[in-house]
């Protein structure tokens, strides 16, 4: 009865701090949301932010809330959430805290789509976005192929990764080599990820898409605890472990050219979001929620400084979390092995 009560114990205080980490990312999306209302070249107070969010006030402060800033804020949770979200079933699926689509070269094959896209076939909008979800895809499928040895093994998944994810930087660095500047300039924005000029049809259908993907992988949440354990363990405890560990990456692999699609890579999000959460949780599961509002609050955050030049310049979100997250990178690299010696 003791050791029953104890679990009981573990688990409701396991909730708890999960709750208070969703909780305080939720607020610090807010926090940041509200600053990126109120600043910027056309001032605003808080009384007309809100009159302009719910359409009321003056034209002027309406359009720049409700066409400009909004978009953008939410641009920013929805593309955050989904890389975070990504991030997470593609570390726990694996067992690998450094799996994530930057370094497996999902992100690279979306960008390698909407360049091919630009500049051979000369689309835009959402159609090229399109171009952008069919490389994350066809790039996920060559890796599947490649590493599939009689059931998908993480560790020839992560080098076969790798591999494709230079072959296709290489391929986008000789497209830009060979386009005009004016193009040149365009491509950028799909090799360092912005999330500026998602609004209207396309917001809304990454916000769509980003939510059907987000029930289904709460089908599948259950199933993350046990691979988390090795596939032994997971098989013991009534998991089908091929059936399960292709079917959340391939939800990680949708989250992931959705994102990618509208706003390009953006990097470290995924790699960096996981870690936070789960060190945060500090429960050694997946910690799925909080790795994905932890994905928004660190999108949103570092899109509001890229705007707002804090680092000294504009600068594209992608830019200002490839800045901040290669640094933790290295210092979760360094504690990581302080704690296995």
């Amino acid at each position: 009865m003791t050791l029953l009560t104890t679990v009981a114990d573990l688990r409701t205080a396991r909730r708890r701090r999960q709750l208070l980490v969703v909780a305080g990312m939720v607020l610090v999306v807010l926090a940041a949301g509200t600053g990126a209302l109120l600043v910027g070249a056309a001032g605003l107070t808080p009384g007309q932010a809100v009159a302009g969010v719910v359409g009321l006030g003056e034209p002027g402060d309406v359009f720049v809330v409700q066409r400009l800033r909004l978009p953008r804020i939410e641009a920013a949770v929805v593309v955050g959430a989904a890389f975070g979200l990504a991030g997470a079933l593609f570390q726990s699926t694996l067992r690998n805290p450094l799996a994530s689509p930057d370094i497996l070269g999902i992100s690279t094959g979306a960008s390698l789509g909407a360049v091919t896209g630009m500049l051979v076939l000369g689309l835009s909008g959402v159609a090229l976005s399109a171009t952008a979800f069919t490389g994350a895809g066809v790039v996920a499928l060559a890796i599947w192929l490649l590493a599939w040895r009689k059931g998908l093994h993480s560790i020839r998944f992560v080098l076969v990764g790798v591999g494709l994810a230079y072959l296709c930087s290489s391929l986008i660095a000789w497209s830009m080599a060979r386009s005009q500047e004016h193009e040149a300039a365009a491509v950028l924005t799909w090799t360092v990820g912005s999330v500026s000029d998602i609004r209207g049809e396309q917001l809304t259908l990454v916000a769509a898409g980003a939510l059907v993907l987000c029930v289904a992988v709460a089908a599948l949440a259950r199933t993350q605890g046990p691979l988390s354990l090795g596939d032994d363990n997971a098989r013991a405890l009534g998991v089908h472990v091929d059936a399960a560990r292709v079917g959340t990456l391939l939800l990680a692999v949708a989250l992931v050219a959705l994102a990618t699609s509208a706003s390009g890579p953006v990097a470290f999000v995924a790699l960096v979001a996981p870690a936070i959460a789960r060190r945060l949780v500090n429960d050694g599961g997946a910690a799925l929620t909080a790795s994905a509002v932890t994905g928004a609050a660190l999108t949103l955050l570092a899109d509001v400084v890229g705007q707002h030049a804090v680092l000294g310049v504009p600068a594209p979100v992608g830019v200002v979390t490839g800045l901040v997250g290669a640094p933790y990178l290295l210092w979760l690299l360094a504690t990581t092995e302080k704690r296995s010696r």
